[in-house]
């Protein structure tokens, strides 16, 4: 069985030292007592809880999976205790606002919470993960007794919240819902309906769980600009927050899943419940954005997530597992056999792994910070910068990394060999509950769609000049560095190349819309594989200075530098096949009529 370690030492080399965080909080009003001791505490501590009390859940969960009895979903043993735990330690509070019993402290630390979370047991961490959006749904929409009956509540944990978007006939066209808000006579609605996959939609963890429910009221228009934003809790609370009478939502059906067994994905029926509208009439859309946004950056953890937990799992194996010897001489003489890291198929498995683990880990954090930025800085035109920045880089930061999180799950299981496919060992477990990182919070397809075609044409290609000029500069202010050369040539090219290329599909898009929907994956990949590499190059340099000045930690910097040239040498040079699969244009794919697809 699998037991996770939290990398605190690349935790905070990233935070620290590649992304000099304490400044960033610093920066900041509300953060201008941050510290490098406060922020490695609550790493640690964070750290003790993911290993102590998550971890040896993890497969247990699996094993379990939740069970749906009289309309109630049990959870599997020892997640609600943990659960417990944690709403006492306070981490669900960490970064929530001090006026309703939160701890103040930035976004970008909870996320770091997150990842551990998630790392040590994915399908645990859903359950107060899908919170933090709710509350801040609330905290940016919500009127001022909304606020006061269910933030406090939802901060502390003592309450959970969930997102009710999808209808089995509507999938991710949220245009096509049908749930229906009924006006009542007491400034209520009565909403009825049915919302399938909702994650922690029913558990026995929490006293009380508050869906935010998307809806139409009955004057509404037709599509997207016709739905509205609701809460509707599992039992209804009185004005001072006290619990009151079930409400008529009910949980219908636990989903038996291909992974995240522990999570209760659930069914629900809306059966003229009591709701509240949060925001205006018909701009629920708009609303649930604050709730999107930071569940995308939160799935990106999670591709992370996946490929830390494969990497820790397969490097131990790999260092213990003796089989064959090495092509070039016996590296254990004194064994049977050699392990098998001395292998140059495992190795290059083993440190795709860690390019994406680590350098995911780096872009997620820095992603965090930008949010940081955009919910807390005074100074509007930093914030502007950083909402830009966060347009840009959430859809790539999503697909990229749950896509690469699900390779690295797969590598693992690679690595293990025949015992990778049996249960006991924990690798097949990740590849099950990975695959849904990369659907729910919009497809990897979705996400390529957002970011080609709103983010980068609808912008005139401005969003996507102001991110490659931040690595141009680093390229610029790098390149009479020698022992940076082999970072900066390639990357400073496939920069450019960047911009060229989005000029050609805008060309040949203005002719033919549908060459965005051809091109958007693969201009997707390309993005992120040249985004990750400027995370690498910036990480390089960072380790070369420090090896300049003897650490004692010199063989971690040394490895950063090595990690950083296996990803130049042996996976950026991928870029070339989607460059050339982007070339070729939208006709192969839309010259055959759908009824020739079979016979």
């Amino acid at each position: 069985m699998l037991q996770y370690r939290a990398p605190i030492r690349d935790i905070q080399f990233a935070l620290h030292e590649l992304l000099n965080i304490t400044p960033h909080y610093n920066a900041i009003p509300a953060y201008s007592e941050m510290s490098r001791e406060l922020i490695d505490s609550v790493i640690e501590a964070g750290a003790k809880f993911a290993e102590e009390e998550l971890s040896p859940l993890n497969r247990i969960g699996d094993e379990e999976g939740c069970r749906l009895e009289d309309g109630n979903v049990i959870t599997p043993t020892g997640f609600k205790e943990a659960y417990a735990k944690y709403v006492a330690l306070g981490n669900g509070s960490i970064a929530a606002p001090t006026e309703y019993g939160g701890q103040g402290l930035p976004l970008s630390l909870g996320i770091v919470l997150g990842e551990m979370n998630g790392t040590a047991n994915w399908s645990w961490g859903m359950y107060p993960g899908l919170s933090h959006g709710a509350t801040k749904t609330v905290e940016a929409h919500g009127t001022h007794d909304q606020k006061a009956i269910y933030l406090p509540k939802l901060i502390s944990g003592e309450w959970t919240g969930t997102m009710c978007l999808t209808e089995s006939h509507a999938g991710s066209d949220l245009g096509l819902i049908r749930t229906k808000a009924e006006p009542a006579n007491d400034g209520t609605y009565r909403i009825t309906g049915n919302k399938i996959f909702i994650s922690a939609g029913d558990h026995d963890m929490a006293e009380n769980i508050v869906h935010i429910v998307l809806a139409r009221l009955p004057d509404a228009p037709k599509g997207t600009k016709g739905i509205s934003l609701f809460i509707v809790p599992k039992f209804v609370p009185d004005s001072q927050g006290n619990i009151g009478d079930r409400n008529n939502v009910i949980c219908t059906t636990v989903e038996h899943k291909m992974g995240i067994r522990a999570s209760a994905t659930c069914a629900l029926s809306f059966d003229g419940a009591t709701g509240y509208l949060i925001g205006p009439p018909n701009k629920g859309l708009h609303c649930m954005f604050t709730f999107m946004n930071e569940a995308r950056i939160g799935t990106a953890v999670q591709g992370v997530c996946s490929a830390e937990g494969a990497f820790q799992g397969a490097l131990k194996y790999a260092k213990e597992r003796l089989a064959m010897r090495a092509l070039s001489a016996p590296q254990a003489p004194e064994k049977e056999a050699d392990p098998i890291i001395v292998h140059p198929a495992v190795r290059t498995m083993l440190l795709t792994q860690k390019a994406f683990s680590e350098g995911g880990r780096a872009l997620v954090y820095w992603l965090a910070m930008q949010a940081d930025i955009v919910q807390s800085s005074t100074d509007e035109e930093p914030r502007k910068r950083a909402d830009e920045m966060m347009s840009l880089l959430t859809p790539i930061a999503k697909a990229f990394l749950t896509e690469m999180g699900s390779e690295a799950a797969k590598h693992g299981v690679q690595i293990y060999g025949g015992h990778g496919y049996i249960r006991e060992w924990g690798m097949e477990q990740i590849v099950r509950d990975t695959r849904i990182a990369c659907l729910y919070e919009g497809t990897t397809e979705i996400q390529s769609l957002d970011l080609l075609g709103r983010k980068v044409l609808q912008s005139k290609g401005q969003l996507l000049m102001d991110f490659t000029k931040i690595i141009h500069k680093f390229c610029q202010a790098n390149e009479a560095d020698t022992s940076m050369s082999e970072f900066v040539k390639p990357l400073s090219q496939h920069n450019k190349t960047w911009g060229d290329l989005t000029m050609r599909i805008a060309m040949r898009a203005m002719m033919n819309p549908d060459e965005v929907g051809v091109a958007a994956v693969d201009y997707t990949y390309f993005s992120g594989y040249v985004t990750m590499a400027y995370i690498w190059a910036w990480s390089a340099k960072v380790a070369l200075d420090k090896l300049k000045l003897n650490p004692p930690d010199a063989a971690f910097y040394q490895a950063k530098v090595q990690t950083a040239q296996f990803y130049f040498k042996k996976i950026l040079p991928r870029v070339h096949t989607h460059l050339e699969l982007l070339e070729t244009g939208a006709d192969v794919v839309l010259q055959m009529d759908a009824d020739a697809f079979a016979f």
